[in-house]
């Protein structure tokens, strides 16, 4: 990477950091553009060349995040012989982890955007592989020897169960915390996983 390169990648984290951080502890909207620069020692024209307002880089903090949420969770997962439904749950279970292991993330989410925004950047953010998240489960199912009924809908069933449910939870420890509500969890996606795996004929 070239020098010029070099400095434009700087000044693009640090227009990041600066925005999770205020974003964080003032919210979305109590943070201005001049706020974010100034906290980034960035000229305030400079923002412009990499964002076009607050809904954009709020957006690409979110893609942000879920990339490395999902990076940490998924890794070693794909060459593990382990059945997939128990490399979904440790996926998961990796991610809920950090998700409570980070206030200041949780911070993040609770004042900027709904868990559904976070659900849908799951769904739809690329990878480093430029595949979506779901993509990579896809390719977990069809790395395992069972044969699916629509393993399109059971992801997406078992994600959006996961993200209408565990905000509460994380966040609000409401209506128990996360360890309690976890066994409950598992066992209904471990449900799910098996209403689609399709009995070998004969």
């Amino acid at each position: 990477m070239g020098k010029a390169q070099e400095n434009k990648q700087n000044k693009l984290q640090r227009l990041m950091d600066a925005t999770f951080v205020l974003f964080s502890n003032r919210g979305m909207a109590r943070t201005s553009i001049s706020d974010i620069t100034a906290a980034a020692g960035i000229a305030k024209g400079t923002f412009y060349l990499y964002f076009k307002d607050k809904d954009d880089i709020r957006d690409a903090l979110v893609s942000q995040m879920t990339q490395r949420l999902f990076r940490e969770a998924v890794q070693g997962q794909e060459e593990s012989d382990r059945p997939f439904a128990d490399k979904l749950i440790h996926i998961l279970d990796s991610m809920l982890n950090q998700l409570q292991n980070s206030p200041l993330l949780l911070r993040f989410l609770r004042k900027n955007l709904s868990w559904s925004t976070l659900r849908s950047a799951l769904r739809h953010a690329a990878t480093q592989r430029g595949q979506s998240y779901m993509d990579e489960f896809y390719r977990l199912t069809a790395n395992d020897p069972s044969q699916w009924e629509a393993p399109q809908v059971m992801i997406f069933t078992i994600i959006e169960l996961v993200g209408s449910t565990c905000y509460s939870v994380v966040a609000e420890h409401d209506p128990v915390d996360l360890a309690t509500y976890k066994p409950y969890l598992y066992r209904t996606i471990r449900g799910i996983v098996q209403s689609h795996q399709q009995q070998p004929e004969g």
